[in-house]
């Protein structure tokens, strides 16, 4: 299981469903850089992944199945306007109505129906460690730079097949209409969750930056439970520059001591 990393992407702004207040103005880069972030959780992600072979194209046939895909019609597909990152899940959605629910237990299953909603993504490959320390053997697919799925060679300890990256707020689908992308409680990239840090309990946030260059993670749901010392808690979270959300991630554990 890999950690968060310190993509961030500039938003498009957009209508909003959710309670938190969106910035208008283009944000920084995360002023924390990688090195920092390993020193404070142990570990990098997929996000800091490079491509060595260039770009490739992945299709889903690539992929051995490994679980259940939920019994969902391309019909059905083209009415969805909204993927919601959850804690041990991803749920598809059209308005307010559920759609499917896609397991991260699951990693084919849940890549191949997210290739039929937006189509064939950019492929990574990478051997374990190849990507930074800790990071997994497995494909990492990307849609539209908004969008990024690491399939596991192996499951995680936890159980999850999938790590799962936000880091926009919004993906066209397959046929050209505009997904909306979100982690609990309709946080976005780009809202600003000040008030969601400052009532956050101390062990669901981790402070990331210094003074004069803040910077968060705090947890928006949790999920994994491991028993693991130093393990933190799992679940759904996101990184922050300053109080504006950058990415959000899951599994990403919070607090987390023992290196990988």
């Amino acid at each position: 299981m890999f950690r968060p990393g310190s993509d961030s992407v500039t938003p498009v702004v957009h209508r909003r469903r959710g309670p938190y207040r969106r910035t208008v103005t283009p944000r920084t880069l995360l002023t924390v850089g990688t090195a920092v972030l390993a020193l404070v959780v142990g570990t990098t992600t997929a996000d800091l992944v490079t491509d060595r072979a260039g770009d490739g194209r992945a299709n889903a046939a690539e992929i051995v199945p490994s679980g259940p895909s939920p019994e969902i019609t391309n019909a059905k597909l083209r009415r969805v306007d909204g993927v919601e990152l959850d804690s041990e899940s991803i749920t598809l959605r059209r308005g307010e109505r559920t759609v499917a629910v896609a397991s991260m237990r699951y990693g084919a299953a849940t890549v191949e129906l997210l290739d039929r909603l937006f189509g064939t993504p950019s492929r990574t490959t990478t051997a374990e460690g190849e990507g930074g320390r800790c990071f997994p053997a497995g494909t990492t697919y990307t849609w539209g730079g908004a969008i990024r799925v690491a399939a596991l060679a192996q499951p995680s300890d936890l159980g999850n097949s999938l790590e799962v990256r936000i880091l926009r707020d919004e993906v066209r689908s397959r046929t050209g209409g505009i997904v909306e992308l979100s982690g609990p409680d309709d946080v976005q990239v780009g809202d600003d969750v000040a008030a969601r840090i400052a009532d956050s309990k101390p062990s669901d946030r981790d402070s990331l930056g210094s003074g004069d260059a803040p910077a968060w993670q705090v947890l928006l749901a949790e999920g994994w439970p491991s028993d693991e010392p130093g393990s933190g808690t799992n679940g759904v979270s996101a990184l922050t520059d300053g109080t504006t959300v950058t990415v959000i991630g899951s599994p990403m554990p919070v607090n987390a001591t023992n290196g990988c």
